[in-house]
């Protein structure tokens, strides 16, 4: 309940006064019912089915006038009053309709855009521990869940108004009677607790169900290859079929506890009426007119009630997604980066190098083994700087480390002498041009994807980076150019030019400092020699730092840093490194130091 009293807060907060200018229609259109209601005793007196002595009803001794009217003249006034009531109430409910909907939809589109800002400004710690496909999850079904329970939730103050302005006509008509209804009205909701707490439950099914799927779907088709080249279609086909019996299972169990509650609130409802009707007529001794009035208001009041039973237990079906929302933008604001200035980040530029000084890092406080331990090093400015080691043995830490991606958990990383803290963090990102080993291009045309990183850049800036990046040759063989559409992620470029087309991209912010994560890995021989081709020209106008393994990528770097178990084991220049037979960077040479070329240039 919580859950949902927080986004009842916000839904305040977001609406303000018209939320309750809403509260104010919904208790006009309930007045407006009842005095509908009211204006039947003349109706049916007029019309000679019951006596019109309505001086025992509120309001309606003032109608005795009507009696003194002509029957036409009195029907006309009663059904034009009647008209006129009907019609207003009708107009202020299609008003309050639409503002409804503005408000639901301006509400929803506000959570949706805070949850994620949120997300976009959680540190990069927070996206390690987090399956990338519980967040899409989160921001697709999980929101719409909300979306459906917040709906639900103003129908419900909607029906909870107007149930209250009816239950407090009733009782100024007979206290008693409405006492009465309203006693065995709780008694039959004390023992329906047990719906919604089924709800709850089920609800909580779904959302399993639901990030179950996601997450599957996701791993499916990012590894649809895989799936195809090892033939792993029956088993996954054989996963679907299992989650389809279970989400069945938990369809048929939600409409089945559904039609139990309305089940259990008609037999109810058929004999509260009965035992009504009875205690009326022998215990309360209420006239006709009463009687009449108040079967009436309570014959449109019961639906409310079941509708209210519905809404609690639809409410509480959303509970799960409420509460995972809410988990989610609290983990997110424990894991904020920093505040996002609105002014536009300033690129910092690095004059004399980068720092690590005495750096330690672990991704859980709890765990006993360092990711990085002890580190200590300096990139100098303009030069290429080139981090070997085996798998695991941190080197992608430590690329997250030197790019401010991650915090150290001890120690020190400085730019220029001066520590980098959350003060300078982004002008320092600003400054810095990431090549992963996995390209990341969107579904667009080559000119979005370079513009995404650089909105304002001229043509002429374009094909440059492009040429930097020699890639502009393959490019302007393309059928439109630069507006060559490339399909998800890329698809229609081979792997060398997807690579060459995020090194243009990188290359297109003027970076100070250019890193590629392994960015040549995956490439043959020729797309290596032209990503190397494209270093060569733009070595000595930025820092250039490395992950690679491959000889042909690394023998031209200034520096070699060796990490193996989070260590920095050995520094220096490359062929220095490639002369220590017995350490490390020797062995993952391998059959590399045994070639020719390598030994005739050492």
């Amino acid at each position: 309940m919580k859950h949902l009293l927080y986004f009842t807060k916000k839904l305040h907060q977001y609406a303000g006064p018209v939320l309750y200018v809403n509260v104010f229609g919904m208790m006009v259109i309930s007045l407006l019912d009842g005095i509908g209601i009211l204006l039947l005793i003349p109706l049916l007196g007029i019309s000679g089915l019951i006596d019109m002595n309505a001086s025992s009803i509120p309001l309606l001794n003032g109608l005795s006038i009507l009696k003194q009217l002509p029957m036409e003249a009195a029907l006309i006034t009663v059904l034009g009053a009647y008209l006129v009531i009907v019609a207003g109430q009708a107009l202020i409910q299609r008003r309050l309709s639409l503002r409804d909907v503005r408000i639901h939809t301006g509400f929803i589109n506000h959570v949706r855009l805070e949850t994620y800002e949120t997300l976009m400004r959680s540190n990069w710690s927070f996206f390690i521990r987090k399956r990338k496909s519980d967040l899409v999850n989160s921001m697709t079904e999980e929101l719409g869940r909300v979306m459906n329970g917040t709906y639900v939730f103003l129908q419900f103050m909607a029906s909870a108004v107007f149930t209250l302005i009816q239950i407090g006509i009733a009782f100024w008509l007979s206290a008693k009677m409405t006492l009465f209804v309203l006693v065995c009205g709780l008694i039959i909701a004390f023992f329906s607790r047990a719906f919604i707490r089924k709800s709850r439950q089920l609800g909580s099914q779904t959302s399993e169900l639901a990030r179950s799927y996601m997450g599957e779907m996701t791993d499916h088709f990012n590894g649809i290859k895989d799936i195809k080249s090892n033939m792993l279609e029956p088993s996954r086909i054989e996963w679907l079929r299992v989650w389809n019996r279970q989400v069945g299972q938990e369809r048929y169990d939600y409409v089945r506890l559904s039609s139990n509650s309305r089940l259990y609130y008609k037999m109810a409802s058929t004999i509260l009426i009965a035992a009504f009707i009875y205690a009326s007529i022998t215990m309360f001794h209420t006239q006709g007119q009463q009687l009449l009035l108040i079967i009436m208001i309570f014959s449109r009041l019961w639906p409310r009630f079941t509708g209210l039973q519905s809404n609690l237990e639809q409410i509480a079906a959303s509970m799960p997604a409420f509460a995972s929302l809410v988990q989610l933008q609290q983990e997110c604001r424990e894991a904020r980066e920093i505040e996002r200035p609105e002014a536009k980040v300033q690129a910092l530029r690095m004059e004399e190098g980068l720092e690590c000084r005495e750096v330690y890092y672990r991704y859980q406080k709890t765990e006993p083994r360092y990711a990085l331990q002890n580190i200590g090093l300096y990139i100098r400015s303009r030069q290429m700087t080139a981090i070997v080691g085996r798998s695991g043995a941190g080197k992608s830490t430590l690329i997250d480390m030197v790019m401010g991606l991650l915090q150290p958990e001890s120690g020190q990383v400085l730019i220029d002498g001066v520590p980098l803290t959350s003060d300078n963090l982004l002008s320092f990102r600003q400054s810095i041009g990431y090549v992963p080993q996995d390209p990341l291009l969107f579904h667009g045309s080559i000119r979005d994807n370079l513009l995404m990183i650089q909105p304002d850049a001229s043509e002429e800036q374009l094909w440059e980076a492009l040429d930097f990046a020699a890639a502009a040759e393959f490019v302007a063989k393309l059928p439109k150019g630069l507006d060559t559409w490339i399909g998800d992620r890329g698809v229609r470029l081979s792997g060398g030019e997807r690579q060459r087309l995020v090194l243009a991209r990188a290359i297109l912010r003027k970076p100070a400092i250019l890193v590629l994560d392994e960015a040549t890995s995956a490439l043959d021989a020729e797309n290596e020699a032209k990503i190397q081709d494209a270093l060569s020209r733009i070595r000595g106008k930025m820092t250039i730092i490395v992950i690679a393994h491959r000889l042909s990528t690394i023998r031209n770097a200034d520096q070699v840093i060796v990490l193996d178990q989070g260590r920095i084991v050995q520094h220096g220049g490359f062929y220095q490194l490639a002369m220590e037979k017995d350490q490390l960077f020797a062995s993952l040479l391998g059959n590399q130091m045994q070639d020719s070329t390598v030994i005739s240039a050492t």
